[in-house]
């Protein structure tokens, strides 16, 4: 039996309109497997999803591997400089072609040792001259759409996507003076099977509600009655996001509640006096404060299990400060006291939305972003609904949508 109905699509409305009446989203969103592979078609398939920073390959040749959506692809700067993104499946017997990350001049299938550049083009497939009608120009790895965004890599398995940067304009003034293409990202760590659906990461991620209650003490210089919803969120948009004011100047997310490491040079007063947090889904999370920014790029698994890779970007004179590792150890300790405080919370939330007593709760004015978050996926499920066959009752599913690539 399909979760999938018409009462379920006709109970989003009360989560999409104004936030003093809004109500929250219906628990099975967040815990049937179903809906996630319904939000994989609709979604994940159609939207840009970010997959890294591009100075993670600086270089000519410079690759590294990731999964999108389930699949496996494989970033990579080619000879002339420009960034692509492709399937890493090989295009023989579907074997992945490459893991990690590195440089080279080309890939090399290990299975049977075909080869493809770093545009994805097949080079060479020994012992295939028998086979009739081979030709090597008709076996490319699969290209995807590439975005590059303020340092960021996006992809996309729909070609023919609209641009990404014209929907994130709204952010963009928030944004300008940290001069993200040139900060510096010291790696990322990965957090591999957190026990919460993809939704409950981004709800949290940017939720001013629980600010300094749930986070009372390390985040009272940040508290939630100074989140701010400053720009009024249109349906174009791809970027949900608040500002939050600090009590005092340069506040900083750690046990000192100031700022660790160098101030980014061109900020104004206005904007050392707060943060930020937006949401870019369906995968990024990203956040400011005077002195770095931050990242968590989520993967979803299953409906209630995620990866969840995290970063932070600092000035480049960061790195010329004599104690600069021992300031990044003090500023990493203070965000895993949020990052356990806050998996703890969505663990359990998770866990409610099994309940057969999970609510459809109200919302403070401090949780606007939830509701713009809404109105952001409802308006996406509501273009790829599955509609109902008049005479048999049966849930009727649109085509399956085309994998790039695919015959």
């Amino acid at each position: 039996m399909t979760v999938l109905t018409p009462e379920l699509f006709q109970s989003f409305d009360s989560s999409i309109t104004d936030v003093a009446i809004a109500e929250t989203m219906p628990p099975v969103i967040y815990t049937s497997e179903e809906f996630l592979e319904f939000e994989r078609r609709v979604l994940f398939s159609n939207e840009w999803l970010c997959v890294g920073r591009a100075s993670r390959i600086p270089a000519n040749g410079d690759y590294f591997t990731c999964v999108a959506n389930g699949e496996q692809v494989i970033v990579a700067r080619g000879k002339d400089g420009t960034i692509r993104a492709f399937s890493g499946i090989c295009r023989h017997r579907g074997m992945q072609v490459v893991e990690g990350e590195g440089s080279c001049s080309k890939f090399t299938c290990p299975y049977h040792l075909w080869t493809f550049d770093l545009t994805g083009r097949l080079l060479g497939a020994p012992a295939m001259e028998r086979t009739a009608g081979f030709d090597k120009a008709n076996h490319p790895l699969p290209a995807l759409a590439v975005e590059l965004w303020q340092g960021f890599v996006f992809v996309n398995f729909a070609t023919d996507a609209a641009p990404l940067a014209p929907t994130l304009s709204q952010y963009e003034p928030y944004v300008a003076n940290y001069e993200l293409v040139d900060a510096v990202c010291p790696g990322t760590f990965t957090l591999t099977d957190l026990p919460w659906n993809w939704k409950v990461m981004f709800e949290n991620f940017n939720d001013g509600y629980h600010a300094n209650k749930l986070h009372h003490t390390i985040q009272d210089f940040c508290p939630s009655e100074l989140a701010a919803f400053p720009v009024p969120w249109h349906d174009s948009s791809n970027v949900i996001f608040r500002t939050n004011g600090y009590t005092h100047i340069d506040g900083g997310f750690n046990a000192t509640t100031k700022a660790l490491m160098p101030i980014f040079p061109k900020l104004t007063e206005e904007e050392r006096w707060r943060s930020t947090f937006a949401l870019m889904p369906p995968t990024l999370n990203f956040g400011t404060a005077p002195d770095q920014a931050f990242f968590f790029i989520v993967r979803p698994k299953t409906a209630g299990t995620i990866d969840v890779e995290i970063g932070y970007l600092f000035h480049p004179s960061a790195l010329d400060h004599p104690m600069f590792d021992h300031l990044l150890t003090m500023s990493d300790a203070g965000v895993q006291v949020f990052v356990k405080q806050d998996q703890d919370a969505t663990m359990k939330v998770q866990r409610g939305m099994n309940s057969i007593y999970a609510p459809r709760g109200r919302y403070s004015w401090q949780e606007e972003s939830h509701v713009q978050f809404n109105r952001w996926l409802v308006q996406r499920y509501r273009g790829h609904w599955p509609l109902g066959d008049e005479t048999t009752g049966a849930v009727v599913r649109p085509p399956r949508l085309r994998v790039v690539g695919e015959d």
